[in-house]
């Protein structure tokens, strides 16, 4: 039996984070390269890169020969991508009666159509690396299982959107769905859906933290430390059979 330091031993693995320069790609990024990782993030705005890495690549989630250019890029150079976790993902605050085209169009490519891009370019490159295994995890939302309490919200307050939403709703159906359909090929895909994290660098109105943390059962918002356990133990041997789940990561808002 493999000990502990075994099953959650990620030194050396060749781990790809996208939207890697945003809040929780700069915390997931920083853990990796702690942990002995090989890791390598993908963004849309490279210059924002702060956490040592590999490489920093620059991509629009969106546009499928970004993304391939991309990962064909770290394939060339490792010859396999151990983890790649699915971070890149954008919204809209505007009332949804000002929703425009443009701006529900932006959500859904990004959030859903660069997800695709991003599972099937790896999955493409995989086969034509004959790699043995690997895993992908995505990142949802618990706004993907539940609708925002627009109690919650005061006045100039940044709104959840319905197409955000819908778009991570998608995310987690889709984790499922290549969960499936890529377990033949020795490639789990799960996801992780965090609840309302707190942002130090431009903190949430107090007034809304207030009547957020009210609708928690454990009163207060998530801390971006606490969403990487579930990204290292869904990327580590210690989940081996562990496929197509959605860990939601909420302080049990989710549960009333």
């Amino acid at each position: 039996m493999k000990s502990l330091d075994q099953l959650f031993d990620i030194k050396g693995k060749v781990i790809v984070v996208t939207g890697a320069t945003g809040q929780l790609g700069r915390t997931f990024m920083a853990a990796f390269e702690t942990l002995g990782a090989r890791t390598y993030g993908i963004d849309a705005n490279v210059s924002n890169a702060e956490v040592p890495a590999i490489r920093y690549l620059k991509a629009d989630m969106s546009v499928k020969a970004e993304v391939a250019e991309a990962l064909t890029e770290v394939f060339q150079t490792e010859k396999k991508i151990d983890l790649l976790i699915n971070n890149a993902g954008v919204s809209v605050f505007e009332p949804f009666e000002q929703r425009t085209d443009e701006k529900f169009d932006w959500v859904m490519d990004v959030n859903i159509k660069g997800v695709f891009n991003c599972i099937q370019t790896y999955v493409n490159l995989y086969d034509q690396h004959q790699c043995p295994q690997g895993a992908i995890i995505n990142i949802g939302s618990h706004y993907g299982v539940i609708s925002p309490d627009f109690r919650i919200y005061g006045q100039g307050d940044r709104r959840n959107s319905e197409v955000y939403g819908a778009s991570k709703a998608a995310v987690i159906q889709m984790t499922k769905y290549f969960a499936v359909h890529l377990a033949a090929r020795n490639i789990r895909v799960n996801c992780v859906s965090p609840g309302g994290v707190f942002n130090p660098r431009t903190p949430q109105a107090e007034g809304f933290r207030r009547h957020y943390e009210e609708r928690v059962p454990m009163k207060r918002m998530g801390n971006q430390e606490e969403m990487v356990g579930a990204v290292v133990y869904l990327g580590s041997a210690a989940a081996s059979y562990t496929t197509g789940q959605n860990l939601v990561i909420d302080g049990g808002m989710t549960c009333w």
